[in-house]
């Protein structure tokens, strides 16, 4: 099984409740290959959502490290809520032995290989969201549908789909 962001299936959970739908993945969907996420949601948040970027150096890993934390574009500390998200998919990710995530770029949660600079002037900087570096930390490979071209991530969903 291969844990997707929901938005990228077309399901309204982007902070904004638009989507980011890919249709590469809605066919793994289809198939029944693919379990849904959006640590956001499940950590407590509604949609729609302020916006969230994280606040100080380090990315997802700061913030599960207490160096670090995600605000909204009015201030208010919300990084309990991106923890808890974040041990929600890793408890997916467990119960249905999901070792493969494709998560949405440059999301605070989601971001495998950018996020925001938490200045919320849509700056992009080198890091990870909070629910890759939890996923990463337990031995989880995390892509993004930015990487859906890619040599070896078409493999493996290749191989996902032959199962």
């Amino acid at each position: 099984m291969i844990l997707v962001s929901s938005c990228l299936l077309g399901i309204r959970s982007k902070y904004d409740g638009s989507v980011n739908t890919v249709e590469k993945l809605l066919d793994l969907c289809r198939e029944g290959k693919v379990i849904p996420v959006c640590p956001e949601q499940l950590g407590g948040s509604p949609t729609p959502r302020p916006p969230v970027e994280l606040i100080g150096d380090g990315g997802g890993q700061a913030v599960l490290s207490e160096k670090a934390q995600a605000n909204t574009d009015a201030g208010d500390d919300v990084t309990a809520i991106f923890i808890e998200g974040a041990a929600q998919v890793l408890r997916i990710a467990q119960l249905y032995d999901a070792n493969i995530a494709i998560l949405k770029e440059r999301s605070p949660s989601c971001g495998v290989h950018y996020i925001y600079d938490g200045s919320f002037t849509s700056r992009k900087i080198t890091g990870q969201g909070v629910t890759t570096a939890l996923l990463k930390q337990h031995g989880i490979q995390v892509y993004s549908e930015e990487d859906l071209e890619s040599g070896v991530l078409a493999s493996i969903l290749e191989k996902e789909k032959r199962r």
